[in-house]
């Protein structure tokens, strides 16, 4: 029985379309309708990539008693929480304020004004059908006590947000930040915390930078505190099962704290993320960076092959890419990566299955469950070839199994976070492929999720959502223009980063200096969103510092540098008490102390020399330079470019801070001495 989700855009409602549950998506034709006939509103939110999720899909929504109870008793509306992080985040606040926790499938009972009295997550089918029928009852029997609580939870939500201003991170900020890492380092294993334990690709970003910049300082030559956590975190993830051995990229998180059983689904965010992290540790030489010998192959292959793995597995028909991949394939968990002594012996035969099994940690009684393990790399092994062979055959294999469903629709933020990344490995690793592929996918934003300078939050199949974009996808899409402007030399890039954060500073400000998450212009929910912390991506706020900053940089606006102080504000409170979920500020907080330096580069786009200078300033300058590319001809409207010639007809490097510049080099060698003082 089809209901009013058949016509969405998102693939998360689309599963639920044929659900026998009379959903409504999120809008006002729900709570009107909730009004009229005097009933609650169940709001179940989540996302296609979730596995419990489906459970709870397959367990209540599909199930024909239970969706007779919810018609009867509710207005019943399903929300994407990825389309609409909006809604996510105010009704999430109130069910971890009810409950003490959060996740998804999120539910959530409120009122026909919106406002949420009764709060969970996951409720098996037994559970749920009981807790159907109470609040029901409730809501016929004591239904100002309800409402009471209803208008207790929304003033309690509805409050001022606004965080006391504090000038911009000090060294002493970020050192404090490092220190209180530690304390929650997981030292035989990297990571932080207890299990479950998630990829902290955002912390990883600020440690890098911390250990380059407090490397130079020590005496010793030891590796700094930052760096060991980093190199730790990095390599004891890319050797677990959270890392896919065979076909590259990372799970979204590990349940054990050892890295060993992932939870299987895959999202472009986390990958984009990483993949940026992994190039940045694997950028210089060993002799000289944070990885060391043994380390940066392992470091460098897992970048490469991440970065690939989101071309081939993620890219859309389109030139965007896909959120994620499923968890669950022929309605089981970690079906398509898992693998079993005998699957292994079928595909190679015993000797060859036999050092599969040894080098992948494969065993009779399995890592996960039925007897299936999920393939690790304690080691690299000695014979390369073997190895190299053993896998590709593999990953042959595997390419049978059914493949984990896609959600195809494309994220505004979440490509910003891929076009970063790939425009930085591409040059990097010398891959004009990657770069192509940054530029594809920045092309589809701005020509599909952008009118009139705004955005709206997602797509598919080429045609533009309803949903508006909130603060993450203008800072990240910023963030990633200005990337690929400054290793394609395309101008246009940077004017259209300009233009999306004129539109934050004129949509998104709380008028006391930081930033909501919505647009003044947005629907009206019960709060406006404004979080400062990070979770599985970077925080509004903080993508708009680092977005701020480098455009700052890049332009030298000081409207666009004191917003981006204004924004990293919360630095100073979060650094000491919750680092873990402040790494994208804390990395900005870095790369303001450092200036935020700048390199021009110019020549003719068609000398290699361009190139060479460009993969220079990426690899040696602190993390947080901002590079701009060009001609040597015209400035193209960069103000960074402005008067910015070659010398002597010779691809061009000046390197500056505020505008004010080093004496132009010529060479990769002259470069780096002077970005990286070395």
């Amino acid at each position: 029985m089809p209901n009013r989700l058949s016509d969405a855009t998102s693939p998360y409602l689309l599963q639920h379309a044929d659900n026998p549950v009379e959903w409504h998506p999120w809008g006002e034709e729900a709570f009107a309708e909730a009004r009229r006939r005097d009933v609650p509103v169940l709001v179940s939110v989540g996302y296609a990539a979730c596995h419990w999720c489906h459970v709870m899909a397959h367990e209540s929504f599909e199930d024909a008693a239970t969706a007779e109870r919810m018609n009867a008793l509710f207005v019943n509306v399903k929300v994407d929480r990825e389309e609409r992080p909006d809604v996510d985040a105010v009704y999430m606040e109130a069910t971890q304020a009810m409950t003490g926790q959060g996740g998804w499938p999120m539910t959530v009972f409120a009122t026909p004004d919106g406002a949420p009295f009764y709060c969970g997550t996951y409720f098996p089918r037994d559970h749920f059908q009981r807790l159907l029928e109470g609040v029901a009852t409730a809501w016929r029997d004591r239904r100002d006590e309800l409402l009471k609580q209803g208008e207790r939870v929304v003033a309690a939500l509805s409050g001022p947000r606004t965080l006391a201003a504090a000038p911009p991170p000090t060294r002493e900020t970020l050192d404090l930040a490092v220190q209180a890492l530690v304390r929650d380092y997981d030292h035989g294993h990297g990571g932080f915390g207890a299990e479950p334990k998630f990829p902290p690709s955002m912390v990883l970003s600020f440690l890098i930078a911390q250990h380059e910049r407090t490397l130079p300082l020590q005496s010793t030559g030891d590796p700094t505190p930052a760096g060991l956590m980093a190199a730790g975190t990095a390599v004891g993830m890319a050797r677990g099962g959270v890392y896919d051995q065979l076909g590259g990229g990372f799970a979204r998180y590990s349940v054990d704290r050892e890295w060993v059983v992932p939870h299987f689904e895959k999202m472009l965010y986390d990958n984009a993320l990483l993949l940026r992290a992994y190039t940045r540790m694997s950028r210089r030489p060993s002799d000289a960076g944070l990885a060391g010998p043994d380390e940066r192959p392992l470091l460098l292959r897992v970048a490469e092959e991440t970065a690939d793995w989101m071309v081939r597995d993620l890219r859309t028909p389109e030139g965007g890419f896909a959120s994620s991949l499923d968890a669950d394939t022929e309605g089981e968990e970690g079906a398509f990566y898992v693998w079993t002594p005998a699957q292994l012996r079928e595909v190679l035969g015993d000797e060859d299955a036999e050092f599969a099994a040894r080098v992948f940690r494969v065993t009779e009684e399995g890592t996960f469950e039925r007897g299936a393990s999920v393939l690790q790399l304690p080691r690299t092994p000695a014979d390369h070839d073997r190895y190299d062979r053993v896998r590709a055959a593999l990953l042959r294999a595997r390419a049978d199994r059914e493949a984990p469903g896609r959600d195809d629709k494309v994220v505004a933020a979440w490509n910003g976070l891929a076009v970063a990344a790939l425009a930085e490995a591409g040059a990097l690793l010398e891959r004009p492929d990657l770069v192509d592929a940054a530029r594809s996918a920045a092309d589809l934003i701005l020509d599909v999720h952008l009118r009139d300078g705004r955005l709206v939050r997602t797509s598919r199949d080429g045609r533009a959502g309803t949903s508006a974009g909130v603060l993450e996808d203008y800072a990240d899409m910023a963030e990633g223009l200005l990337a690929l402007h400054g290793v394609t030399g395309e101008a246009r890039y940077a004017h259209e980063a300009g233009r999306l954060l004129d539109a934050v500073l004129e949509h998104f400000g709380d008028g006391e200096g930081g930033l909501f998450d919505t647009a003044d212009d947005a629907e009206h929910l019960f709060s406006r969103p404004q979080d400062p912390t990070d979770n599985a991506t970077p925080s509004g706020r903080s993508a708009a510092a680092s977005a701020l900053v480098a455009y700052a940089a890049l332009t030298g606006s000081e409207r666009h540098r004191t917003a981006a102080e204004g924004a990293l504000s919360p630095v100073s409170l979060l650094a000491e008490k919750a680092a873990r979920f402040a790494g994208w500020a804390l990395a900005t907080g870095e790369a303001v102390l450092s200036g935020p330096r700048a390199v021009a580069v110019v020549g003719d786009p068609r000398d290699p020399a361009v190139d060479e200078l460009v993969r220079t300033a990426l690899r040696w300058a602190p993390l947080g330079t901002v590079l701009a590319r060009g001609d040597g001809r015209t400035d193209g409207g960069v103000p960074l470019l402005r008067g910015r010639v070659p010398v002597e007809g010779r691809a061009t490097a000046y390197v500056c801070e505020g505008f004010t510049c080093k004496l132009p080099v010529t060479t990769p060698e002259e470069l780096r001495e002077q970005v990286a003082g070395v």
